[in-house]
């Protein structure tokens, strides 16, 4: 990725009069050699592998530690009641999340964006959105890239891997990239889009990674929900034109920070945090022989 920084492609897109899904189409084209069919083609790719996710949930399907499986099923029966205190989408972004979550620990095939465990976060907003009408693939697709751009900045600034940074970097950057992305699909400006990853980053900052048995489901899972509600709320602040006190890229920096400061019990080693509950040690304890 050539750029470094949010504020660099903000400054691209005012001199070269593009939107923010475009300059990062326009690195990428660059950094891989290819037209711009060939990189629409590979975009619409993981786009489809998203939505195949979906409709492929099973909620009959456990993990193979038992620790997670048909949740997003029980969610979604919920929901379906009419009776949800978060509405029918927001009701569907938790199912949708909950879904993807678990079909990771499933083994099922899905799209990491930035990271498997973080996988339901950018999904959970985005086929709601797509499946209620309200854009079409070619939009959802400039989301997408929308996305890719400010999930490659932050990799590129600090970091993604629970275990370089936490939850923080996981969790936190893929709300990052889906408030982006609805903020774009939204109508929001360049300003929009950046400030929206930037509150919801900021809303997630020092999460902690902290993995029962070291298996990327409890807390994994739930925390993808998180992300998603949180993206949803931020990007609706940016539209409603409430911006972050704090510059994007500042935020950026003061998740690597925070990471680089968090003991390593708390950086995906499942030493530390939920993962050192007595209830925790006795469910390592039974799937020792297993894992």
């Amino acid at each position: 990725m050539a750029y470094e920084s949010l504020q660099e492609m903000e400054e691209y897109c005012k001199e070269h009069s593009v939107p923010f899904w475009q300059a990062v189409l326009a690195d990428d084209m660059n950094e891989r050699t290819v037209t711009m069919e060939e990189s629409f083609a590979m975009m619409k790719k993981m786009w489809d592998a998203m939505l195949s996710a979906s409709g492929s949930y099973d909620s009959n399907l456990m993990s193979n530690s038992g620790l997670v499986g048909g949740m997003g099923g029980k969610m979604e029966e919920y929901r379906r009641q009419g009776d949800t205190l978060c509405g029918d989408f927001v009701s569907r972004v938790i199912a949708q999340a909950l879904k993807m979550g678990e079909s990771n620990a499933c083994m099922k095939r899905i799209v990491a964006a930035p990271t498997a465990g973080a996988c339901g976060v950018l999904p959970a907003v985005l086929v709601p959105f797509y499946q209620d009408g309200m854009a079409a693939e070619t939009e959802i697709i400039k989301a997408l890239y929308t996305s890719a751009g400010i999930g490659q900045v932050i990799a590129s600034r600090a970091f993604i891997a629970g275990a370089a940074g936490g939850c923080q970097a996981e969790i936190g950057a893929a709300s990052a990239m889906a408030a982006g992305a609805l903020a774009y699909l939204k109508g929001g400006d360049t300003q929009q889009i950046t400030h929206a990853a930037a509150m919801a980053l900021k809303n997630l900052l020092g999460l902690v990674c902290d993995p029962v048995a070291g298996l990327v489901e409890v807390p994994c899972v739930k925390r993808n929900v998180i992300g998603a509600v949180n993206a949803l709320s931020c990007a609706d602040m940016a539209m409603a034109g409430i911006t972050s006190r704090i510059p994007p890229d500042q935020v950026i920096d003061a998740m690597k920070e925070i990471g680089e400061s968090m003991h390593v019990s708390l950086k995906e080693t499942a030493e530390g945090g939920v993962a050192n509950t007595p209830a925790a040690k006795q469910i390592a304890e039974m799937l020792a022989p297993r894992i």
